[in-house]
């Protein structure tokens, strides 16, 4: 038992290094870029610490040079999935009893680690797994993971210290135990940082995982998977699967021990899910917790005070970092027409300078979009808007798969508001403007509230406060996260808690205390000291 009242170290956000021509930080990453590309690394599944191998082998690509092989990831079955219950079920007892401070003390370990000695390792596989040029790999695998594990920590001692108040002769605690079960963790492949902290999150409360990542993402998962077994986790608290969602569903959503889903990808992927759940709840011991954040089709509106250099480099930042493959993307924007004739010529001219190619050269500011099927589905968008009467593309519009699956950062100009690209989530370097004249202000806002069944993020871009106001007004429930005079991405932890409503999840808000309250059962306990001894009260007497 500890002996003390604990403070863990407090909390504070990890320095984004810059990366700039010279830095140390730089050279480090190249040089590890060289020495992990070169090689082909064994990706097995992880079951109670165990590396489980297999003879069904799925080969890892670079989206940016799909010709070449860096690793082979160990496809699992039915009996795979069974097996990592079982592993989950064995280490909950010891794991939700280890005192938290020693819980803590892991996860903080895994925080300086990777601030460490896994910083390049982790960015470098996001970069190959992912196509992340090496900046965007910084702040999503380095610095916003150090982020989750270190302010996880100061939010786990913020909800244990929410004790309810005594009276005379009783002691009030309140207890939050982790869910009865275990959490099924399915992650993206576009943060490295999130697919981690869907498992760490409720580990850190003391649940055990069964974790199964993106296909598009199972290189930087190895890597999280050997910070985490350095800091010393133990063996089956996280265990990680890969095999098709069939394989995993079929056992996992019928397992009378599912606790909860923590979930992060599609909408429609998500439904489904939660369907499942709601016909099969008569097969579980407890009403699994089911926490998910969806798609976007995500905003930005400039009135006609913004600043335009202001209004452009939130559309080129928001709309084509990591190729528009974050759910926070820009890919709608709205531009009154007083304001147009010069966000055009600036636009323009600004994103003929933008380089794509392989986050290799640090010079390409978009690189290739993840698989072939998103290649794909975005081609066939480009030549339908081409060949729009509502719609031409101002930007941009090429695209070439001989090397890596890359598409032109593209702008497509429309004159309807409710045009395919305005409402469509695309997940991909497309973004679509609207022009509308300068007097229906209002009537905009009311368009962009009623245009997408998302509500993720979304941007004012105004120097009239009153014009702020009316945006905040009518666009309360268009985004969970909304942005005033900046790009709709780009969430700290801590700072801008991350989540939306509507089709764009449950909003409990990664990056603050509320969505580790999702994975606790809280147990109120009352202590009498003095029992009563008799059952009659005094308005009983004659």
């Amino acid at each position: 038992m500890a002996n003390g009242f604990f403070s863990t170290p407090k909390a504070t956000c990890e320095k984004v290094m810059s990366y700039a021509p010279g830095s140390p930080e730089r050279n480090e990453a190249k040089n590890e870029y060289q020495k992990m590309i070169s090689k082909v690394v064994e990706l097995p599944m992880i079951i109670n610490g165990k590396k489980i191998k297999t003879k069904s082998i799925k080969n890892i690509y670079p989206p940016h040079d799909h010709k070449r092989i860096v690793g082979k990831c160990h496809y699992g079955n039915e009996s795979h999935v069974k097996s990592a219950i079982e592993s989950a079920s064995k280490a909950k007892k010891t794991w939700s009893e280890m005192p938290w401070e020693q819980r803590c003390s892991i996860f903080l370990k895994a925080a300086d680690l990777l601030s460490g000695p896994y910083r390049q390792k982790i960015n470098v596989a996001t970069m190959i797994n992912q196509s992340k040029n090496i900046f965007q790999a910084e702040i999503d695998a380095a610095c916003e993971l150090i982020d989750f594990l270190k302010f996880n920590v100061e939010f786990l001692t913020k909800i244990y210290s929410d004790q309810p108040e005594n009276s005379s002769g009783i002691w009030n605690k309140m207890e939050y135990r982790p869910l009865e079960g275990f959490v099924f963790a399915i992650t993206p492949f576009n943060f490295t940082s999130i697919a981690a902290n869907l498992c760490i999150a409720p580990a850190l409360m003391g649940n055990t995982i069964v974790w199964k990542p993106s296909d598009n993402q199972t290189y930087s998962a190895k890597i999280i998977m050997d910070l985490l077994n350095e800091a010393g986790l133990p063996a089956g608290v996280i265990n990680v699967i890969h095999c098709k969602p069939e394989a995993a569903n079929k056992i996992i959503f019928n397992s009378p021990d599912l606790g909860g889903v923590h979930f992060t990808g599609s909408t429609h992927v998500f439904k489904n899910i939660w369907k499942t759940i709601g016909n099969n709840i008569t097969k579980y011991k407890t009403f699994p917790r089911i926490v998910g954040e969806t798609g976007g089709k995500d905003f930005i509106v400039a009135h006609n005070t913004a600043n335009v250099d202001e209004v452009i480099t939130a559309i080129i930042r928001g709309g084509f970092e990591y190729q528009g493959q974050k759910c926070s993307a820009a890919s709608r924007v709205y531009i009154p027409k007083s304001m147009w004739t010069k966000i055009q010529k600036k636009l323009v001219a600004k994103m003929n300078t933008i380089k794509v190619g392989s986050p290799e050269n640090f010079t390409n500011f978009v690189n290739a979009v993840i698989s072939r099927d998103s290649y794909e589905k975005l081609k066939k968008t480009i030549i339908k808007a081409k060949k729009a009467k509502k719609a031409k593309i101002i930007c941009g519009g090429n695209y070439d798969d001989s090397i890596g699956y890359f598409i032109d950062p593209t702008i497509i100009l429309t004159t309807d508001p409710k045009f395919e690209t305005m409402e469509t989530e695309l997940f991909g370097p497309i973004v679509t403007i609207y022009i509308y004249n300068d007097k229906d202000y209002i009537k905009t806002l009311k368009l962009v509230d009623s245009t997408s069944i998302y509500a993720l993020t979304g941007s004012i871009f105004s120097r009239d406060r009153n014009a702020i106001i009316e945006a905040l007004n009518i666009l309360k429930n268009s985004a969970g996260n909304f942005y005033i005079n900046d790009k709709p991405t780009g969430a700290v932890v801590s700072q801008q808690p991350f989540g939306g409503g509507r089709s764009s999840g449950t909003n409990d808000k990664a990056g603050s205390y509320l969505n580790l309250l999702r994975w606790v059962s809280p147990r109120t306990i009352k202590e009498t000291f003095v029992p009563a001894k008799d059952y009659k009260y005094s308005f009983l007497n004659e």
